[in-house]
């Protein structure tokens, strides 16, 4: 039988290809779009072991600093008829292997990294039965569990899943039941969970049960597969609606320069209209610190705090679209919580829309849809600027690249994930 080339079956559904469109956050239909038989033989397969980053290329991948340690496409982690989306990562604190939980529009995929260069598909996770497929799924881990939910999903839930069962899979591929399944929630855009304090808390709720008006829906998970509904927190200032929508947060415990806060559990969320700072240590009686915007608000997606809890840098997910722009980084000075401010924008070489980002030490990883991985320094937090890169879509007229990334991993490996083609697996020169 004539081997099936993988890239392009990752392309091509019917001799088309599947992309989504509208404004973020909104659900739409895939769009499909006829691609010619010649222009598709023309996407050779991807390499599967590493390639070095040279004279501007890593297998075929366009990229600066950055090589490419192995990567997976989609039919190769159970991820068929979908995109996919968001991930996180999981170290299993007994074997020391590092997994990377990859969502896509039917569910989860563990890939197992004992060996980053050949790594390992364990099973899938499918969505809750009953739910819909969606280009939208978010997961984070608490105590060996992750947790996962999905946005315009109908009642989806938010899925819980033992961990630790990836340590004894005898005949892999397998799938997976969830440990739990948390029925307070319907549909949810993210969930956002601080491990010290083990609480979560889903973002961007719809299609039923408690949505918090699309705010923070705070579960104490002191027993993860026992998780408690804890209370709501919304700022109606914020939002498009008007209802404290979240897109995306992050809640940590305080370490910043502001001594008032310090020790408190607060969140710092994206919500569309700009930026929301909250005091969550008290769930029953949560408190609005600030709200704050900034110059042509497309919409504020998504944004992740330097160590010294002192500097913010934030997304925006629709502001790239007129003539000459480039992907823009807010970077916000949060030195008072009640006042944050505006620091200054990084304005990259590209004008690809900026999605994820998370900070380790001194580097910003950026997920940026039409130009990769985006690996920036912020040494000098008020004046980042990039150091590698690596573009997951090697074909340039592409629309979308890369949804997300988990750069935590101990070991240096970076796991980014690109909608049509699967999961990547890549590492900084040097380090």
């Amino acid at each position: 039988m004539k081997k099936r080339n993988p890239k392009l079956m990752s392309w091509l559904v019917g001799g088309v290809f599947l992309a989504s469109c509208g404004e973020p956050g909104t659900p739409t239909a895939p769009v499909l779009i006829p691609i010619s038989t010649d222009i598709a033989m023309l996407l050779s397969a991807p390499p599967n072991g590493p390639t070095a980053c040279r004279n501007g290329s890593a297998g075929g991948y366009p990229c600066s600093g950055v090589d490419l340690v192995s990567m997976l496409d989609r039919e190769a982690i159970g991820a068929i008829n979908g995109n996919v989306n968001d991930m996180w990562g999981w170290t299993d604190p007994q074997t020391g292997t590092e997994w990377a939980l990859v969502g896509h529009s039917r569910g989860t995929s563990f890939v197992g990294l004992s060996d980053p260069e050949a790594p390992l598909y364990a099973g899938i996770l499918p969505l809750t039965p009953g739910a819909r497929p969606s280009i939208w799924r978010d997961l984070k881990v608490y105590r060996d569990h992750v947790f996962i939910v999905s946005d315009a999903a109908g009642q989806h839930g938010m899925q819980v899943f033992d961990l630790r069962q990836l340590r004894n899979v005898a005949s892999p591929p397998v799938t997976f039941e969830p440990s739990f399944l948390y029925r307070q929630i319907h549909s949810a855009h993210n969930i956002v969970i601080n491990e010290e304090t083990g609480f979560a808390y889903s973002v961007g709720g719809s299609a039923g049960g408690e949505t918090c008006g699309g705010g923070l829906h705070m579960i104490d998970l002191g027993t993860p597969l026992a998780p408690r509904f804890a209370g709501c927190f919304a700022d109606p200032a914020t939002g498009f609606a008007g209802t404290g929508y979240t897109h995306d947060a992050m809640c940590v415990i305080y370490r910043g320069p502001d001594a008032r806060y310090r020790g408190r559990e607060i969140c710092f969320a994206s919500n569309q209209t700009g930026l929301s700072i909250a005091d969550v240590s008290d769930k029953s009686h949560p408190v609005a610190l600030s709200v704050a915007t900034y110059p042509n608000v497309g919409y504020a997606h998504q944004a992740w705090l330097d160590d010294a809890h002192q500097y913010l840098y934030m997304n925006d997910e629709g502001d790239e679209r007129g003539p000459g722009s480039r992907t823009r980084t807010i970077v916000w000075d949060v030195t008072s919580l009640g006042d944050p401010i505006v620091a200054t924008e990084y304005l990259a070489t590209t004008a690809a829309t900026d999605h994820n980002l998370y900070i380790v030490g001194d580097l910003m990883y950026q997920s940026n849809y039409e130009a990769g991985l985006r690996i920036v320094s912020i040494e000098d937090r008020e004046r980042p600027s990039e150091i590698g890169f690596f573009d997951v879509e090697p074909d340039p007229a592409a629309r979308e690249g890369t949804w997300s990334n988990f750069p935590f991993f101990a070991s240096g490996v970076i796991a980014v994930t690109a909608f049509d083609h699967g999961v990547f697996f890549v590492r900084v020169q040097g380090r």
